[in-house]
């Protein structure tokens, strides 16, 4: 059994790392580079920076931040944010990152996924869905959850994968900040309709949470970040008692 991977998510505003409740009310979590290098250290599997604001602002992720990032992190990390075009992947993938996460470009142009799969490869492209759960659905949103779409998850997220995404990485926005535990069922849905790896993301709290996250939704890897931010669970404590509880973690 592949082992499961815990991945801090740093979502990027202004240069700095920020963390909100349900996609708003953003707080200063600190040097995007300093915690990436710590979270490194400490045995993360590997690191999301997102530019929380490049689509809605309409910029292009800073490749700056990437460059310094890959020069003090000894891990994987994926990068998104404003990422519309193979020139925007190319420019990322040679200042140092080892993956492309796509949201509102690849719900507006879905083709944009075949063509990151066809030049660089399926393991480079994730598919991250921020979805809330309205009406007894999954509701697909764009531009960092500002915009409601007319896409639904299941169904993304299948054609996302059949265009050639290598993973997907599943926000609850409902469940997003609040710290009460991951949309399980959700996730666990996805895992059934798909043969590739889904990421679990939104409301992580407490160890239990990453517990549940695998073994009722069966992630692939599960992704966090207030809880690692503000030092409330240590990674290696955290990958501890995952391993205590039978799952398999790099120790």
């Amino acid at each position: 059994m592949l082992a499961k991977r815990i991945i801090p998510c740093l979502d990027i505003k202004d240069g700095k790392t920020v963390k909100g409740v349900n996609f708003v009310n953003f707080r200063d979590a600190g040097d995007p580079v300093e915690l990436g290098r710590q979270y490194s250290l400490q045995g993360a599997d590997e690191l999301v920076y997102l530019d929380i604001t490049a689509s809605h602002e309409g910029r292009k992720t800073f490749t700056d931040l990437v460059r310094k990032v890959a020069a003090e992190v000894n891990i994987p990390f994926t990068v998104g944010g404003g990422i519309n075009a193979l020139q925007d992947v190319d420019r990322l993938l040679n200042a140092g990152a080892d993956k492309v996460s796509l949201n509102s470009s690849a719900l507006r142009n879905p083709g944009l996924i075949n063509e990151i799969a066809a030049n660089f490869g399926a393991q480079v492209c994730v598919v991250a869905i921020d979805a809330n759960f309205e009406d007894n659905d999954w509701r697909c949103y764009l531009n960092g959850g500002r915009i409601p779409t007319e896409r639904y998850l299941f169904e993304w997220a299948k054609e996302a994968q059949e265009r050639g995404a290598g993973e997907i990485l599943f926000t609850s926005m409902t469940h997003d900040g609040v710290k009460t535990g991951y949309a399980n069922e959700a996730l666990n849905e996805l895992n059934k309709l798909l043969s590739i790896p889904v990421i679990a993301s939104g409301g992580a709290g407490t160890k239990e949470h990453f517990r549940d996250a695998f073994l009722k939704g069966n992630a692939d890897a599960a992704l966090a970040a207030s809880v690692f931010h503000f030092g409330e669970i240590p990674i290696s404590e955290l990958k501890e008692y995952l391993a205590k509880e039978n799952i398999p973690v790099r120790l």
